[in-house]
């Protein structure tokens, strides 16, 4: 067990019986949505994992210590917080860890921390990827790192809209790891359904992706694997509106020097309030559609015996 990290007593009992856990992001509580909606959407998504059969494990940090499980309590602090609340990558970690400061963890660091934790199965709004104009500012997220050497699959709505979602694509080919559509062999681009580009599998049930990662890790491949959900058509957005508020948000972000770790919540936000608030119903939407189906994967993964 790593001397930083707590796990939570529902979450532990679970582990040790090989039932089925489902880790979840904080960075949706702190920087991905304004308060009230921030906590009550993180209750409400934990609330439909046990729904559907699994112990839900909301990943963070906590005065320093790593936590694999909040209480109402913790998740309540980190959404009040804020953007006070620093957001934490990969690289990030060790620091906060050391001033025994609160962090939310994005992807990246989700993922590293569920994997201390025995956790194999996430659930998450969107991954990061390459950013447009990557090819001058070398803007690449750390979640891409994260997936080709952590074991954990991450069930998203595919790579956020904001992205150039073909390089995305390239860089995770070239690291090794398996994009996988479910029901579908479209990638879906977060708001919407499909993004023009095709997924590496298409897979139609929980167990045959279940089974694909045990194939995977049985191998000693190392890394994640990406399971791609579309967001459910009734929540889903028109392709046009989404890419005219993207276009915006990211000339407005330009013009305003904002980049790196700060572009994502800036740019989620802006497109937030060029489409009326849709864009954040849709977002409720799909991060709620995705923990079913991660709940979905990791009982049947939990029932090959692992």
């Amino acid at each position: 067990m790593n001397p930083y990290l707590d796990i939570a007593p529902e979450v532990q009992t679970a582990l040790a019986q090989g039932q089925a856990v489902v880790a979840l992001e904080s960075t949706i509580i702190s920087h991905g949505m304004p308060y009230p909606q921030n906590v009550e959407t993180a209750l409400r998504v934990e609330a439909e994992v046990r729904a559907h059969g699994a112990v839900p494990a909301t990943v963070a940090i906590v005065q320093g210590r790593l936590q694999a499980g909040l209480s109402a309590a913790q998740i309540e602090r980190l959404g009040r917080a804020g953007h006070a609340v620093t957001k934490v990558s990969r690289r990030d970690m060790g620091f906060v860890v050391a001033a025994g400061a609160d962090g939310a963890t994005t992807v990246a660091a989700t993922m590293r921390i569920a994997a201390l934790a025995g956790i194999r199965v996430f659930a998450t709004g969107g991954i990061g990827g390459v950013h447009r104009g990557a090819e001058q500012s070398f803007d690449i997220s750390a979640d891409l790192q994260e997936l080709a050497q952590t074991p954990v699959a991450v069930v998203c709505a595919g790579a956020k809209s904001i992205l150039d979602l073909r390089l995305t694509l390239e860089y995770l080919e070239t690291q090794g790891v398996p994009v996988v559509g479910y029901q579908t062999e479209a990638l879906p681009a977060f708001f919407t359904r499909e993004s023009g580009f095709k997924v590496d599998y298409r897979l139609d049930s929980a167990h045959a992706i279940a089974k694909a990662m045990h194939a995977q890790w049985a191998l000693g491949l190392p890394g994640g694997m990406v399971v791609a959900n579309p967001i459910p058509q009734a929540h889903a957005m028109e392709r046009g509106t989404i890419d005219r508020a993207v276009a915006q948000a990211l000339q407005e972000a330009s013009a305003q020097g904002i980049s790196g770790k700060a572009s994502t919540p800036f740019l989620l936000a802006r497109v937030n309030e060029l489409t009326g608030g849709d864009s954040l119903a849709s977002n409720i939407a799909l991060v709620l559609n995705n923990a079913r189906l991660a709940c979905a994967i990791a009982l049947a993964y939990a029932g090959l015996g692992h």
